[in-house]
């Protein structure tokens, strides 16, 4: 199979569902003098934190290729692209503003508007000045205040040239790995840190809403959570019930309180030196009405009980699997989307990542992912299957625009539609670009 192919009535043809690309700040960009210095670039330092013992440091260079990557973003026929914004890039350690790093944002959100594509800006995937984590980062409080300064300095700079801005982009990761396992930056295993991180994350969206609001009211603002399914390994029913507080702990922490304005039971379950320290007025600020939804799906993860009331993962016994170690499972994709529908009053939903790595090989110039092609074709049918059975989707935005830095995975993982040759930095379109280009081609000559 060399195509994606859609039902022919599906609303996902229709010329207003927005399709796109997807990238982050830290894992294209390169030119690390040009920026303070981040969370990312310390984490980099350390010993066996990286794969492959790499940095962020060159990347894909797209600083310097932004126009050659303009060009090939605007070549796949997609409506939208999805960037996010270095806060170190645009904000100094001083607290001052970068006129460099922002003038730089203006130009490619400028080029991209006047490509005829519709822009959507993360303001916080995962960078964090290392200046502030060296305050506490994500368990100080004071970093949510300087998270609404810095939205104030973008919003201002772009306005509403951008369509839809996200405040952050996945709080779990940021929370979960970064302060309690320790698997990205900063490297913090604790609980507490962890739990607190989440909160603190949680009150800087809340305030950023408030300060986007006011500055860019014809834009749309929402947030980006990443989900997978908490499945029990079994029926016994101690299974079930890890599974159910991992579900708790892993997803409806992050999205209950936006939508809800509280956590979820578990929370008072927890001892109490893991609970985080909240402000009376803090869930409200935390629930301001959001536009829309970001979703971002991979995988499902598959659970059991510890023996102690808590969950242990289990590793996933398909055969095939991601260079990710991660099932390719559709199915679950489309439930998870019906259960978030069914559980909540949600905003509409864009699916603002979406994708998978494999080992991809340049053979004759071309990279014939096919599996990487096979899972955007079952994934696209899961999203159309979700919003036939109801669920409000808008957009759908696969990840990877390029291969990049994959985090504590450093260079190892490819998840791009687009090769990059990190030694020539050569962009080369893989098969799986190919089709989506096609399939988007196709849509817009017969609407």
């Amino acid at each position: 199979m060399n195509k994606i192919i859609l039902p022919t009535h599906s609303a996902m043809l229709k010329a207003d569902y927005i399709f796109g690309v997807a990238t982050s700040s830290f894992q294209i960009e390169g030119e690390r003098r040009g920026r303070c210095e981040s969370i990312w670039d310390r984490f980099c330092e350390h010993d066996g934190a990286i794969k492959d013992s790499s940095n962020g440091d060159i990347a894909c260079e797209h600083i310097s290729r932004w126009q050659q990557d303009v060009e090939l973003i605007t070549s796949l026929g997609v409506d939208a692209y999805r960037l996010s914004i270095s806060w170190p890039r645009v904000m100094n350690d001083d607290g001052t503003v970068n006129d460099t790093g922002l003038s730089f944002y203006q130009k490619l959100v400028d080029a991209l508007v006047a490509k005829g594509l519709k822009v959507f800006v993360t303001l916080y995937h995962w960078d964090l000045p290392q200046a502030l984590e060296d305050k506490g980062g994500w368990l100080n409080r004071e970093t949510a205040v300087a998270f609404a300064r810095y939205t104030e300095v973008v919003c201002k700079a772009l306005g509403d040239k951008v369509y839809a801005y996200t405040t952050l982009n996945e709080p779990f990761c940021s929370a979960h790995l970064g302060y309690e396992l320790g698997i990205h930056a900063p490297g913090l295993r604790s609980q507490a840190a962890g739990r607190q991180a989440a909160h603190h994350l949680l009150l800087a969206h809340g305030l950023a809403m408030q300060v986007l609001r006011a500055h860019c009211p014809n834009s749309l603002h929402g947030v980006v959570l990443n989900f997978a399914n908490a499945d029990p390994v079994s029926t016994a029913h101690c299974d079930v019930e890890a599974a159910k507080i991992a579900d708790d702990y892993c997803n409806h922490w992050y999205i209950k309180p936006i939508l809800e304005g509280q956590y979820p039971d578990l929370l008072a379950q927890l001892p109490r030196d893991v609970q985080p320290d909240m402000l009376a007025g803090d869930l409200e600020i935390i629930a301001a009405p959001i536009d829309y939804l970001g979703v971002n799906y991979y995988t499902r993860n598959i659970y059991q009980s510890d023996g102690n009331g808590w969950y242990e993962q289990v590793e996933p016994s398909a055969k095939t699997l991601t260079t990710m170690g991660w099932e390719v499972v559709p199915h679950s994709f489309c439930a998870l989307l019906r259960e978030l529908h069914a559980e909540y009053q949600l905003p509409p939903l864009y699916i603002t990542e979406n994708g998978a790595a494999f080992d991809d090989k340049m053979e004759n110039g071309e990279v014939l992912d096919v599996q990487r092609l096979a899972y955007f074709q079952s994934h696209l049918l899961a999203v159309n299957q979700a919003m036939e059975q109801g669920v409000d989707i808008r957009g759908y935005f696969a990840w990877s625009l390029m291969d990049n830095f994959e985090w504590a995975e450093g260079y190892t993982q490819r998840f791009g539609i687009v090769h990059v040759d990190y030694h020539t930095q050569q962009r080369t379109l893989k098969a799986s670009a190919k089709a989506y280009q096609t399939m988007l081609l196709e849509r817009k000559s017969s609407v």
